[in-house]
């Protein structure tokens, strides 16, 4: 089970570390590299895996509705402390709630469980970003349009890829065989732009970071463990919403703070510092998942 754990954590942290080594001496524009993944490689990785009628979609409605209640589920847990201790929610909890399921989770979710975990990664994925361009947007600034998020490319490509799964129409093999291998080339590169995120990392602030990176997994584990055993979730899906709940901060919570101008130096705190976190906590999380969740071949 370690040898399993460290194949599954040593690529990710490996390609991260080769992001932050080559920011360390260049100066890349990774805002330019982020907007193409999420513009292009992403949308196209989304749409190929939920058009694939290999995927039956219906057998991942549980997931994402206990993916949908973790997400929310942490910011409602959370919501009591934050007042308590005088944090703006704001700035506090946002980061809580919308997880690295996009840099972290997709290639962290496929190393660990197999290529036939993809199309549960990419649901968990989607969930979170739908919800982090609704409620997220909506709790920074509630005048904040429906119609600005249902421009973005991830949420056309979805919308499309649910059609043409449901409605079972046909799509020539290489049509999607060169969707998966464009939108392949996110999942790695996703990983590489967290490495030079990481060098972002603004200590000032650290003890709020230190918290954030404690309690952005644990609500996640509060919320997840009941529905795990309450929901009709397979082996595999289980497993999926475990680490999905104990993911780190999204660095996108970042990026939102910067564009709203709340706070962002606080902000990068709680997501880098918790992404630093995860060093510790996924180890922990992917031996609980393969233990008594989803024992590895």
């Amino acid at each position: 089970m370690i040898g399993h754990i460290l194949a599954t954590l040593l690529p990710v942290f490996l390609i991260a570390g080769c992001g932050a080594a080559y920011g360390r001496f260049r100066t890349p524009d990774i805002r330019s590299l982020n907007t193409l993944n999420m513009e292009l490689f992403v949308p196209l990785l989304v749409f190929a895996v939920l058009a694939d009628r290999q995927a039956p979609l219906a057998e991942y409605a549980w997931l994402a509705t206990a993916a949908i209640a973790v997400v929310l589920g942490s910011g409602i847990v959370l919501w009591p402390l934050a007042e308590w201790l005088k944090l703006d929610s704001k700035i506090f909890l946002p980061p809580m709630m919308f997880n690295n399921a996009g840099n972290m989770g997709v290639p962290l979710l496929v190393l660990a469980f197999g290529a036939e975990a993809l199309p549960a990664a990419v649901v968990v994925f989607i969930v979170e970003m739908l919800l982090h361009f609704s409620v997220g947007l909506y709790m920074l600034n509630p005048r904040t349009s429906l119609w600005r998020m249902l421009r973005m490319p991830i949420v056309l490509a979805s919308l499309a890829g649910l059609a043409v799964n449901i409605s079972g129409m046909p799509l020539p093999g290489w049509l999607l065989e060169a969707m998966h291998m464009l939108g392949g080339v996110c999942i790695p590169l996703m990983l590489f732009a967290l490495g030079v995120r990481l060098l972002e990392i603004d200590f000032s602030d650290w003890r709020t970071g230190l918290l954030g990176a404690l309690l952005c997994p644990l609500s996640g584990l509060v919320i997840a463990l009941p529905l795990m055993w309450l929901l009709p979730l397979n082996a595999l899906q289980a497993a999926v919403l475990l680490v999905f709940a104990a993911l780190p901060p999204a660095v996108l919570n970042y990026l939102v703070a910067e564009q709203y101008k709340l706070a962002p130096q606080k902000v990068a705190s709680l997501v880098l510092i918790g992404n630093l976190g995860s060093l510790v906590v996924m180890p922990l999380t992917l031996a609980a998942a393969f233990t008594w969740v989803y024992a590895p071949l």
